[in-house]
């Protein structure tokens, strides 16, 4: 139980039984804040407004969606007391004398200027073609649908490399879906919530043909393209159809050393992508290389069979197209592509929006090749990995 050391409207302390050192809290009126020090040497300040807006009782205790509206309080609202009862931090304002609890604990996780603590938070580890295939992670079917620790493992693996491999899968369509059920919902599209990987007549997209695939993302003309793909090989007995990656991060990060106009050029200019037959016409502009918020890699959208007709500016167009080809010979490298071949009872997992994959053409005669795949998006992943981790904590 923590021990009340010491009160006052400016400066509260407590500790712990097990601490030797206090946490103390103080205000700072004329910044409108409230300074709190933790025993590792870990201090932040806190505004006004944000601890209002932040209020405990301003969540509803099972959504624990916000219910507080920001508007109904002044901007320039103060704290007039400041104590401890029970170890929490016990503020009262001057908009009718509410009174706010917090947590130091939970002060410390939601510090300004810091990211709330992330177990899908995951950094990337960059792979190029020298990486074995038997060095991808790896997973049988089994423990993935029946430990949720394997499971975890799996993701948080699968994440950091964007590639990974199930093995062990029974001979039923539907064990990929069920694996992939296991993380989360199904990305419909307009070829389905599952699609068949195999040569068929009248085609309306390359992958149903044995030509060979150049290395791309899937449906870059989507609006969101699907997050996370579950290919499961259900036959592979034709000749040919090895199955080609490559890390897009990688060669984005490459790219960005070795030519940064390039780098540039691909993650500031959006171009059109293209997806159309009988029935739909999916439109999207998108940057070939997107990068997140803070400036750090994010997505890839490359897909030459689903590029549309470029419509920058005439001015500006030789340089892209120069950048553009830049990047789709990295693709073809055998510095970037990893070659395996996939057999009947493996499933591969990728994150279809930073790792490309492809094939090499195959002769239908020679025997019977077929996958059935399906999406996860990146969100539902990342939720599973988060949820999963909570026993962890």
């Amino acid at each position: 139980m923590r021990a009340l050391l010491k009160a006052t409207p400016n400066l509260i302390a407590y500790k712990n039984s097990t601490d030797q050192y206090m946490t103390t809290a103080s205000l700072r009126g004329g910044d409108r804040v409230l300074h709190v020090a933790w025993p590792d040497g870990t201090s932040a300040d806190f505004p006004f407004l944000w601890l209002r807006d932040n209020c405990p009782s301003g969540f509803h205790p099972q959504t624990r969606e916000r219910q507080f509206d920001l508007t109904s309080i002044p901007l320039e609202l103060s704290v007039t007391n400041a104590a401890l009862e029970n170890g929490n931090i016990v503020l009262t304002w001057d908009d009718g004398d509410h009174i706010s609890r917090y947590d130091p604990e939970w002060l410390y996780d939601h510090r300004p200027g810091f990211g709330l603590s992330d177990p899908a938070g995951v950094e990337p580890v960059l792979w190029r073609g020298d990486l074995p295939p038997n060095d991808l992670p790896r997973a049988s079917a089994l423990d993935l649908m029946s430990s949720d620790d394997a499971l975890l493992a799996f993701l948080v693996e699968s994440k950091k490399t964007g590639l990974s491999i199930v093995d062990g899968m029974v001979d039923d369509k539907n064990a990929g879906m069920a694996i992939a059920q296991r993380i989360g919902f199904l990305r419909e599209t307009n070829f389905g919530t599952t699609f068949e990987v195999m040569s068929k007549p009248n085609p309306n997209n390359l992958a149903y043909t044995s030509h060979a695939l150049p290395l791309h993302t899937d449906l870059a003309n989507q609006e969101l393209p699907p997050g996370f793909q579950f290919l499961h090989c259900l036959a592979n007995e034709a000749e040919g159809g090895g199955s080609t990656f490559c890390d897009g991060f990688a060669i984005a990060a490459d790219l960005k050393t070795t030519d940064p106009d390039a780098f540039r050029l691909l993650a500031e200019t959006p171009v059109p992508f293209r997806f159309h037959d009988d029935d739909y016409d999916i439109r999207r502009h998108h940057m070939v290389i997107d990068l997140d918020a803070f400036g750090n890699l994010h997505e890839l959208h490359f897909n030459a069979h689903l590029a549309g007709i470029f419509d920058l500016p005439a001015d500006r167009m030789e340089a892209y197209y120069r950048a553009y080809r830049k990047i789709m010979q990295m693709t073809r490298s055998e510095k970037y592509v990893m070659t395996t071949r996939l057999e009947g009872g493996e499933m591969v997992i990728f994150d279809n929006r930073r790792v490309l994959h492809g094939r090499a053409a195959f002769d239908p005669n020679t025997g019977f090749r077929h996958l059935r795949g399906c999406y996860v998006d990146r969100g539902e992943f990342d939720s599973r990995i988060r949820v999963l981790s909570r026993s962890k904590g």
